[in-house]
């Protein structure tokens, strides 16, 4: 696999129509998420049941990045973009399948099978969309953080209106209508991009040995480690414990209720996620990446780390001063979780540009996938944690427990060391 591609303006091209692609597939996964979550709550799904579903989705996840970064270095980086988008499809047309009059168990199951299909889609489109940026991005003048930045705070910006999306069809279209039409926009998008493709990807080499994924890198290691409970943090509350703490909060009971909940839940999560995809994008010039040396850049995760958990440490204490729900509690809840997702969203932009600086070109995909396995068993973690955490000790216990894993990453975070693996690659 060659450190750069060939031709600068076929790299760009094939960097801009992986990242349309991208954005495509996680418009639709984050409309999925919340399709699901709201559609199953109102019929009864108890928080840990609601859990399960996306149990499968994050277990495929971790599976899926260790060895899809193998399968990138061994077929390329295109092949593993299309599977991805195609096996969205499939998960979707599946999903229109549901049948409301199985049992809860049988829906359960049925739907943790179709996760878990679409949780492989989506870290195999993710792998390939954040190789291409160490492959293609400029090496001069911070280039390298600017691109990933801009990549990741605009796929988040993306899936928060995906969120909205999701809330949007379900109130209006109803769940399976729902469901068929993200399935034949993203096909008609797969068709698009297999079509008009430029070149600038590497096609893979056939020397490439699955062993290759586990890294012998101390800081590809410690940051993955951070990466678990950082991402564990923000879905103990983002996956089931806050969307139905407001649904409780903001529902009366009937139909035009729960439409008008589904829209404020769906606006609420759509606004966080795109602030966060907004701050991850200027994550940059926040941190004044271009006047700053490496090694500050790699102290920093440890300190916008414990930044962060002051926020979650906080929202318990206010939560706790109010047992039950009142205006305020749920104006500061608001606040409070748009500020943890923009500091939130600086130490993300921050991993996603260290993991990219601490690997070598030619093995990027195998770092990348290991590094993104461990973030699916921090969402893994945050996501059975979420569910249970709210049924024995509701919000309380939520938002403590993300305090306590964001400090466990900012502990981790400063494991990591100054020197990295390919200084002439960082571009700060």
């Amino acid at each position: 696999m060659s450190a750069q591609a060939p031709d600068r303006p076929e790299g760009l091209s094939a960097y801009v129509a992986v990242t349309a692609a991208y954005w495509a597939f996680m418009l639709t996964d984050g409309a999925l998420r919340m399709l699901v979550l709201l559609h199953f709550h109102s019929l009864g799904f108890s928080p840990v049941q609601l859990a399960y579903l996306f149990v499968l989705y994050e277990i495929a996840g971790m599976v899926t990045n260790l060895s899809a970064g193998w399968i990138a270095a061994r077929f390329g980086l295109t092949s593993t973009l299309y599977a991805g988008l195609s096996l969205q499809v499939v998960a979707l047309l599946a999903l229109t399948q549901l049948d409301p009059a199985w049992s809860i168990a049988a829906s359960v199951a049925f739907v943790m099978c179709v996760q878990g299909a679409s949780g492989v889609a989506k870290d195999l489109a993710k792998m390939s969309s954040k190789s291409a940026v160490k492959l293609l991005a400029p090496s001069e003048g911070g280039g390298l953080f600017r691109w990933v930045a801009l990549l990741t705070g605009s796929k988040n910006a993306v899936k928060g209106l995906g969120f909205l999306l999701g809330a949007a069809l379900l109130a209006t279209l109803g769940f399976t209508w729902a469901v068929l039409a993200m399935a034949l926009v993203l096909l008609l998008i797969l068709i698009a991009v297999a079509l008009f493709m430029p070149s600038g990807l590497p096609k893979g080499r056939k020397g490439a040995k699955f062993s290759e994924v586990f890294s012998k890198s101390a800081n590809v290691n410690w940051l993955s480690a951070a990466r678990v409970f950082l991402f564990g943090a923000r879905d103990v509350w983002f996956v089931v414990g806050i969307p139905i703490y407001f649904y409780a909060v903001l529902s009366d009971g009937s139909e035009a209720g729960n439409r008008a909940a589904f829209f404020m839940i769906g606006t609420f999560m759509a606004v966080w996620m795109i602030l966060y995809g907004a701050v991850q994008a200027a994550a940059p010039r926040i941190l004044r990446a271009k006047a700053r040396p490496e090694g500050e850049l790699i102290h920093a995760a440890r300190g916008w780390a414990a930044a962060l958990f002051v926020v979650p440490a906080v929202l318990t204490v206010a939560v706790l001063l109010s047992p039950t729900p009142e205006a305020w509690l749920t104006g500061v809840l608001v606040i409070g979780l748009l500020v943890f997702g923009a500091i939130f969203a600086v130490n993300s932009s921050l991993h996603s540009y260290l993991i990219l600086a601490f690997t070598k070109s030619e093995r990027v995909t195998m770092d990348v996938g290991f590094y993104y396995m461990a973030n699916a068993a921090g969402r893994l973690i945050g996501t059975l944690l979420s569910g249970l955490t709210y049924q024995i000790g509701g919000l309380p216990l939520v938002l403590g427990t993300a305090a306590a894993m964001v400090a466990l990453a900012a502990l981790l975070s400063g494991r990591l060391s100054a020197e990295v693996q390919d200084a002439s690659e960082l571009g700060a």
